[in-house]
């Protein structure tokens, strides 16, 4: 889709199946519905309204809340996770129940993963739908990233009821620093014993001919169809889920 975008496509959408390779449960399913779209000219505040408009539209819930991620994590677990230390972060999680394996390591975006899922996104969305944003600038993934202090990637996710409906980005536009990003990433895999991927792409390429400034978000729509329905799992809305595929 961002190779269209490079070639003066305009404003695009898909919905199509997506594929991961990741656990299933009931709210996981390696294969899954997406709806994905990207917009020239909007930055992240024109992401975050389109994406909050949308789920007002799906679920009749009303205006999503946005939050930092900074704000979230205060207001749910009590710290700073810009300025916290890997082992505070630890400490909190210790002290607050959260019990892994004594081989989990000291990377600390693995800890802030942690504390997220277990203290502040089952409390996000209650409600009215929230908006988290602003990342730690270590987790942009294909975000651009705003210098602060704290520097911050400007990236935002959809949460209703705790659980996360799409994830959105202002378009990351420099090939180079996609390229580092690639590397580090790669490096960070090959620590975990995990494949590397490759760092060369036709979207590295499409990103060098130029790439519009834009948003774009990811949204997973048999998550929403499961809130719309009022169901708990996937597989009351999904007609083959995974163990019966």
């Amino acid at each position: 889709m961002k190779r269209l975008l490079a070639a003066d496509s305009g404003p695009i959408f898909q919905v199509t199946h997506a594929f991961r390779q990741e656990e299933s449960g009931p709210r996981h399913n390696p294969e899954f519905t997406l709806v994905e779209w990207y917009r020239p000219g909007d930055g992240l505040l024109e992401g975050m309204e389109l994406l909050s408009d949308l789920a007002d539209e799906l679920l009749g819930r009303g205006q999503a809340e946005p939050i930092t991620y900074q704000a979230a994590f205060e207001r749910h677990a009590g710290i700073d996770p810009h300025r916290a230390t890997t082992a505070e972060l630890i400490e909190l999680a210790s002290a607050r129940g959260v019990i892994l394996s004594p081989t989990t390591g000291d990377d600390r975006d693995f800890w802030l993963d942690v504390l997220l899922t277990e203290l502040v996104e089952p409390l996000l969305g209650r409600g009215r739908p929230a908006i988290l944003y602003d990342y730690p600038a270590s987790q942009a993934a294909l975000a651009r990233v705003r210098r602060g202090p704290p520097d911050v990637a400007e990236r935002f996710e959809l949460y209703v009821d705790g659980i996360e409906l799409a994830n959105g980005y202002h378009e990351l536009l420099d090939p180079d620093v996609l390229r580092l990003r690639n590397r580090e990433n790669n490096l960070q895999r090959a620590a975990r014993g995990r494949p590397t991927l490759p760092e060369e792409s036709r979207l590295l390429m499409a990103m060098e001919a130029g790439l519009p400034a834009c948003a774009g978000a990811a949204l997973g729509f048999d998550r929403v169809a499961m809130l719309a329905a009022g169901a708990n799992t996937l597989s009351d809305v999904v007609p083959f889920p995974f163990d019966r595929a």
